[in-house]
């Protein structure tokens, strides 16, 4: 089973881009699917993920109000919507596959090590 990651690009400070992350082989009944990003010299750091018991969103502070995590359940594909994107949102975006403690519960603080599955990371470079 794979997650196959797409989306990224170049964009200007205050644009927007969609990733998409496709999950095909994946029962999304039991995984949660999430987002984490890795900047130039630090530690991959959680985003974002969607429950898969009850469909709730979960994002990190620094993201709150721009990102926005989906799911297209006939497709087997989770979005990432990015808006008002700074800077400091710079870089490799990586979708994840975790149980779905790791998203909804007390796992979340937790998260990269409760993944199961990675997705090929995805270069998301803000600048002028």
């Amino acid at each position: 089973v794979q997650l196959q990651a797409s989306g990224g690009g170049l964009v200007q400070p205050g644009g927007s881009l969609r990733l998409s992350c496709a999950a095909p082989g994946f029962n999304l009944d039991f995984y949660a699917i999430g987002w984490f990003r890795q900047a130039s010299g630090n530690e991959r750091e959680w985003v974002s993920c969607l429950s898969s018991t009850d469909g709730s969103t979960h994002y990190v502070d620094s993201v709150k109000g721009r990102f926005t995590i989906s799911r297209d359940n006939a497709e087997k594909t989770i979005y990432l919507q990015m808006n008002s994107l700074k800077p400091e949102d710079t870089a490799v975006y990586y979708c994840a596959a975790t149980p779905d403690y790791y998203c909804n519960g007390p796992g979340r603080t937790t998260a990269y090590y409760g993944v199961d599955y990675w997705g090929k990371g995805t270069l998301v470079t803000v600048s002028s």
